[in-house]
């Protein structure tokens, strides 16, 4: 094996390594000595995601806050904020919203009995001179905004026992329809902070409020002071609150002088597949295929389109719908709803009441989400399926019934189930 280096040789080697560590080691101190490091930084905060929805409830609420103060809605509106809590109550009226899934004939039978019908009358006189303000201003019929006031809270007497803050919170944090509620939450808080409804104010459980049930949003950018008080209370103000209605239907798109809904009645076999409420033909068309006014005579001279609206099929109540129909649409997406206020509005006008006819029952809510899962198969979009007879199930079943032969009416029966 090689023999180590001698002591010499090894320190001609080191020699030059010292050197040159020695000068690293001065250069280094010297730059040391005239720029001196930086202390040590904490470590970065980890910025936690709020959630828009669900989720751990202190932390969504701290997204919501942040938002409320970007709103520039004050401390002490978002104080309220912090005593808010979740109401279980709240969502199960959410989830169980049975009442529209009842047929046409029996939703407006138990919203429009005798009684409201003639309250109703007697207010449309009573409170003459609002009513023909509102129309004056905003083009709206009075029998129009007293049937949303009569269908809403039976004129102002039945409001609400739920607390809307709760509600709205509730329904927020909830990931259901958080885009609907958010923002109605903001506008809550807005409103809070003005001091035109206070903290403990009460209403629908889905957050509405007042004699006409509108959401804070509405009540928010549409109020309008109807009597004159320097304020908008929607909850105590008759006039404030048709004032602010005939608003909001004007906004939606209500045409001034048109009408709404009519009653007919089907005296043949139609296409039925043309009874879409969308589809609007001239009186003449409708003529030409049968359809006569309530009292069997001819439709009167065409002066706007209009649609064959058959809510129970074509054996059942018939009317013709105008473009103003589509404002109680906008009102309350309901068609079983929409329908009912219109009819409702149209026998305070004075309208005789619709003919029933002889429909064909119509399905469960257990068969209709039987049917419904059937249309999935088929290749259609049903959304969510919930067994209520919607937009979406209403086209298929149409669609359907051409494809297998059916008169198209749209109404879903169990003969269409079983040919499915």
């Amino acid at each position: 094996m090689s023999r180590p280096a001698t002591l010499p040789a090894f320190r001609s080697v080191l020699k030059p390594l010292l050197t040159a560590a020695t000068l690293l080691s001065s250069a280094s101190l010297a730059f040391a000595t005239t720029v001196q490091p930086a202390a040590p930084s904490a470590p970065a905060a980890v910025e936690i995601e709020k959630p828009a929805c669900g989720g751990e409830y202190n932390l969504w609420l701290e997204g919501v806050i942040t938002e409320a103060k970007a709103a520039g809605i004050s401390d002490s509106a978002i104080a309220e904020l912090h005593k808010a809590t979740l109401d279980e109550r709240t969502l199960k009226r959410d989830r169980t919203q049975s009442v529209f899934n009842l047929t046409f004939a029996e939703f407006s039978k138990r919203l429009i009995s005798e009684q409201r019908l003639k309250k109703g009358r007697e207010n449309l006189v009573k409170y003459a001179d609002i009513f023909k303000k509102a129309e004056e201003t905003y083009g709206v019929p009075g029998p129009v905004i007293a049937a949303f006031w009569g269908l809403e809270t039976d004129f102002g007497a039945i409001q609400g026992d739920f607390d809307t803050l709760n509600s709205l919170v509730t329904l927020s944090h909830d990931c259901r329809r958080p885009e609907l509620f958010r923002p109605q939450l903001m506008a809550m808080l807005k409103l809070i902070d003005q001091g035109v409804v206070d903290a403990g104010t009460m209403g629908a459980w889905a957050g509405e409020i007042g004699q006409m049930q509108l959401l804070p949003k509405d009540y928010l950018e549409r109020g309008v002071d109807g009597d004159g008080d320097g304020k908008v209370d929607l909850r105590n103000s008759v006039a404030d609150a048709v004032m602010t209605a005939a608003r909001m239907l004007s906004e939606l798109g209500w045409q001034r002088g048109e009408p709404w809904l009519e009653t007919v009645q089907l005296t043949q076999d139609l296409p039925w597949e043309n009874s879409i409420r969308t589809y609007r033909l001239p009186h003449s068309k409708w003529s030409n295929w049968g359809v006569k006014t309530a009292d069997g005579s001819a439709l009167g001279a065409d002066d706007g389109d209009a649609s064959l609206l058959i809510p129970m099929g074509r054996k059942g109540p018939a009317f013709l719908s105008y473009r103003n129909f589509d404002i109680f649409v906008e009102w309350n997406k309901s068609i079983v709803y929409a329908t009912t206020a219109a009819y409702f509005a149209a026998r305070l006008a004075g309208s005789e009441p619709f003919l029933l006819g002889t429909p064909v029952e119509g399905l469960t809510t257990e068969e209709l989400t039987e049917l419904q899962n059937k249309l999935v198969t088929h290749g259609y979009d049903m959304g969510r399926i919930d067994g209520v007879f919607g937009t979406k199930t209403r086209d298929a079943v149409r669609t359907e019934q051409l494809r297998l032969g059916m008169p198209a009416d749209s109404w879903p029966t169990r003969e269409l189930l079983e040919k499915l």
